[in-house]
Order: structure tokens, then sequence, then C-alpha cells
């Protein structure tokens, strides 16, 4: 079976094999992103939780963590980009319904695909100047504060998830009213 053939089961025949349409493949391709970039904000979380209840356990007996804002900071950093793409596919953004739903059918749907595109164009150039400022930060040798650890890779890892966005948001634009991944 090739990379574009899926196994169909149907009860009580055997499976078969069918083509994916571009689009199944796109939707499948951009999932396995999301699905990537959440791992990675889940362990954002479990980092920043781990590290906060270490510190906190640790000062009680007179024994600071050093580093500690520099690896929640970058957590963090890591954890909000990993979400973003997950929360678009959603569709679980904060959306203005009111004055949307006043309008009639076809506004609505000239609306919401001006949109979709503004939040594309958005995304995208947010993608560019991220891959430029890492770019700078990789030149100028910035580090943390306390670690001396290299920042540039947060601003590259919220450039990739900020890419991805756009591709969530080729999909909705492509196939309107349906989420790409259900939560």
């Amino acid at each position: 079976m090739t990379m574009q053939q899926a196994s169909i089961a149907v009860p009580g025949k055997a499976a078969t094999a069918r083509k994916l349409s571009f689009w199944e493949m796109y939707a499948q391709f951009v999932r396995l992103l999301v699905y990537a970039l959440v791992a990675v904000a889940g362990v954002g979380i479990c980092v920043m939780v781990v590290v906060t209840c270490l510190e906190v356990v640790l000062r009680v007996f007179r024994v600071p963590l050093t580093g500690v804002l520099d690896v929640v900071k970058i957590a963090g950093a890591v954890t909000m980009a990993g979400a973003l793409p997950y929360t678009t596919a959603c569709k679980g953004h904060v959306a203005i319904e009111y004055f949307f739903q006043k309008l009639s059918r076809r506004p609505r749907a000239i609306l919401d695909a001006v949109t979709r595109m503004c939040v594309l164009g958005l995304f995208g150039l947010l993608a560019k100047e991220c891959l430029r400022h890492a770019g700078q930060m990789r030149a100028s040798g910035q580090l943390t504060q306390t670690l001396k650890w290299p920042e540039f890779w947060v601003a590259y890892v919220l450039a990739f998830a900020c890419a991805v966005v756009c591709l969530v948001k080729i999909y909705h634009l492509f196939h309107p009213g349906k989420e790409l991944i259900k939560p």
C-alpha cells in the first residue's frame, strides 16, 4: 500500500484500498504537525511544573535552584508556541459572534474568508519576522541571564508554530465551517 492509499474497513467486507485526495493528505500532514507541537507544549508544561515545584521544595531546605526563571521563561514560550496551532485547528479562539450572526449567509461567508486571509497574512508575516529575529539573536550570541543557554532556537520554534497556523488557516479557508481537529 502506498502513502496515497488508505485501508477502508467496511463491516462484513474485506478492507479495500483507495487513493486519498490532496486535501485528505494535506489534513493528515497538518494534523501530524499540530499534534507534534501539542506534545512539545505538553513537555513545556511538565517542565514548568516540575521546576517550579522543585524550587519551592528546595527553598524550604534553603537550597534554591539556579536558573529557574530562565527555564520557566523558555518553557512558557515553547508551550505557548506549541498550543497556538492546536487552538487554531480546533477553532478554539474567541470570536465576536454577535455581529457575525446579524449578517445574512453571503456577507458572513465573505467576511469569514477575508478574515481568514488576513490572519493567514499576519501569521505568515509573524513567522518571517520570527525567523529574522532568531537569526539576529543567533548572530549576536544572545544567552539567558543565569544559565547562559542560547535563546535563538525559541524564536525558531515560534516561527515554525506560526507557519503551522498558516497551514491550518489554508485548510479552514478551503473547508469553511470544519475544524481540522475535533477538541
